[in-house]
């Protein structure tokens, strides 16, 4: 552990993803280093900040108390509440923005798909406490169902598909859209990336910002979208143009049969990925499944970490520290699991659960246990053993109705649903001739 006032200053195993060396320099760089030694000096209230992100179920008081528990042997302090809420606005957002900044991207080996990286762009939001402070920045959201009922910031990543590892986060009010929010993480994109998007990024203006940056896109598309068609290539696709850009355009239908009922969707995909020999349409309709990983990304987040929870702070500032920390203490779990996988060429990222990981991190927190790695380093660690030990089941191929299962208002349920995960095969067929919409070359 470290010595006197900056024991509690931990992450528990994680500490080794996140160490002191790290948290202190970003202090010196953010100017938040405390002008005396006090109580609660301005890393201990960082790591104090990031493992109340893994227990969002506490208060921070209760957190401090998990993070002292494995201390017996030491004399710690015992702040109030009040002494740990003022500690943290004198630390303030900007360390968390910039600890982040330091862990985001992909991890290092990072799996490619024939050479690219695959990553996935996307937007959520999250709730926030019902406070005149937040609702001066951040509003409510309207709708024909009366709107929301606390304010909301829309949150807008770039995920590592493989690993579900976060390149690069922002967040805005709710006000703001995601093709406003995407237009900040340029500068995370670069070649050899391919970037999936799903139809709300298919503006014009978007692809053409997305494509500057030397990243290849496969985006979905509008089905009814008039493009013209340049040149047929030999498996189905064909080439067309938005403004000055040469895309190639696949029409694919999906057919998906599941307890002796076939059911037909139809997508079209637009990608920069011109070479249809090197990439065929078959494939890249395949691969464009891997979109899904970010929702899955947005899931563990929300659903597993937050469970669900409205945020904590009541300003803007506190919400702006708060969602720093949570995506912190998110990428260091991740990289955590990826050593792990790593460690095993054999198993699959997929098959990392996220829940044991999560509990595993909670326990090492507890007993301060691997704060400070050997001097042989383990990769792996307790986090990753435990990971290890326990993978989830492969993959099936399913299907699931993309349904509200809580709905606003009671009064707008959906009614009866079936809502059942049922075993599915699916087929793809690149359509060549019939069902498109298109103008003839200028």
């Amino acid at each position: 552990m470290a010595s006197g006032r900056f024991a509690p200053g931990h992450l528990g195993e994680l500490t080794q993803q996140v160490p002191f060396e790290m948290v202190d320099a970003v202090l010196v760089d953010t100017g938040a280093v405390q002008a005396r030694v006090r109580d609660l000096p301005s890393r201990v209230v960082v790591y104090l900040l990031l493992a109340a992100a893994l227990f969002t179920d506490l208060g921070y008081r209760q957190v401090w108390c998990r993070l002292v528990a494995g201390l017996d042997a030491l004399a710690v302090a015992a702040p109030t509440s009040s002494a740990l809420a003022q500690a943290r606005r004198r630390v303030g957002d900007k360390p968390l923005a910039a600890l982040f900044r330091l862990l985001a991207g992909p991890p290092a080996g990072a799996t490619r798909w024939r050479g690219l990286l695959v990553c996935a762009i996307d937007g959520t939001s999250m709730f926030l406490p019902d406070s005149a402070l937040n609702l001066a920045v951040y509003p409510r959201q309207a709708g024909t169902h009366g709107g929301s009922g606390y304010p909301m910031l829309r949150l807008v990543a770039v995920v590592t598909c493989g690993t579900r590892t976060l390149i690069d986060a922002v967040f805005t009010p709710i006000s703001v859209g995601e093709l406003g929010c995407a237009t900040r993480l340029l500068g995370c994109l670069q070649p050899g990336m391919l970037l999936l998007a799903d139809r709300g990024f298919a503006a014009r203006q978007t692809i053409d910002q997305f494509a500057a940056t030397g990243a290849d896109l496969l985006i979905r598309d509008k089905d009814d979208r008039r493009l013209p068609m340049i040149r047929r290539c030999s498996d189905g696709s064909w080439l067309s143009t938005i403004g000055a850009m040469t895309v190639r355009v696949i029409d694919a239908e999906i057919i998906v049969t599941l307890d002796g009922q076939r059911h037909v969707g139809r997508y079209r995909l637009l990608t920069t990925l011109t070479d249809h020999r090197a990439f065929p349409a078959s494939d890249l309709v395949t691969l464009y499944h891997q979109r899904w990983e970010i929702e899955t990304c947005y899931l563990e987040l929300k659903s597993t970490t937050l469970g669900g929870r409205v945020l904590r702070a009541r300003t803007p500032a506190g919400i702006s520290q708060e969602v720093y920390a949570l995506l912190t203490a998110y990428q260091a779990l991740r990289l955590a699991m990826t050593d792990a996988t790593a460690s095993q060429p054999t198993t699959s990222p997929d098959r990392a659960s996220f829940t044991i990981a999560l509990h595993a991190a909670r326990d090492q927190i507890i007993h301060a246990a691997g704060v400070i790695a050997d001097t042989t380093i383990d990769l792996v660690g307790a986090i990753g053993r435990a990971v290890l030990a326990d993978p989830l089941p492969p993959r099936r191929t399913r299907v699931s109705p993309r349904v509200v299962k809580r709905a606003i208002s009671k009064h707008r349920a959906k009614g009866t649903i079936d809502r059942t995960n049922y075993q599915a095969t699916f087929k793809v067929n690149i359509i060549t001739t019939a069902g498109l919409t298109t103008d003839p070359p200028p």
